[in-house]
């Protein structure tokens, strides 16, 4: 694990971004999909929202997902367990990047068939307290014909973009820097499972 740690810690400092395979075993990954697919089915995910307090609103031309937000003094076991491993990735990250992260907030992220999220940062005005972006994907299985994907956006020296898909197969963590880089969850093809969530510079 401190491998891992160490190998995370210096992809975010030197290019903003870090992709792991097998963050988790199966195991586990299959015991927080059946864990969120019980709560799906017991009705208690919600349309994603955009915006913050009372510019708050439900935009599905913008984005089409259903989230279920984790109470930080309510986790499952499996979702403590999961908290416990991104507390290590804080930990890390504020050792050798000086970031200055004190908390995490996640939601689990449930993408319909058909659904997506428009390009955005993350990080904005209304909630510039967000540092650095944690996913994890727990889809059974995934291929490209099955689309979906994360499509990350980067800035050249030329002044033009180029973009990476990142596919968003069962077990892959995504961590990059939630100021830096934009970023799309392009329309899903299947039903599309993660947790999503982000380290902060705030209680």
């Amino acid at each position: 694990m401190e491998d891992l740690l160490d190998h995370i810690s210096a992809e975010i400092y030197q290019n903003s971004y870090v992709i792991v395979d097998n963050f988790i075993d199966e195991n586990f990954r299959k015991a927080l999909l059946e864990e969120q697919i019980n709560l799906v089915n017991q009705g208690k995910f919600r349309h994603a929202a955009v915006g913050k307090g009372g510019q708050k609103q439900v935009r599905t031309e913008i984005r089409s997902d259903e989230v279920l937000w984790m109470d930080a003094d309510d986790l499952s076991p499996l979702q403590a367990s999961y908290w416990a491993k991104v507390e290590e990735i804080r930990k890390v990250l504020n050792q050798r990047c000086f970031l200055g992260l004190r908390s995490f907030e996640g939601h689990f992220a449930r993408y319909p068939i058909g659904s997506f999220y428009k390009r955005h940062l993350d990080q904005f005005h209304a909630v510039p307290h967000r540092v650095v972006t944690v996913i994890l994907y727990l889809n059974d299985s995934w291929t490209s014909e099955d689309e979906g994907v994360l499509r990350m956006y980067f800035s050249q020296e030329d002044g033009s973009e180029r973009y990476e898909d990142i596919l968003p197969l069962g077990g892959r963590l995504v961590v990059f820097l939630s100021g830096e880089i934009p970023h799309e969850v392009l329309p899903t093809k299947k039903e599309r499972i993660s947790i999503t969530g982000w380290l902060r510079n705030i209680d």
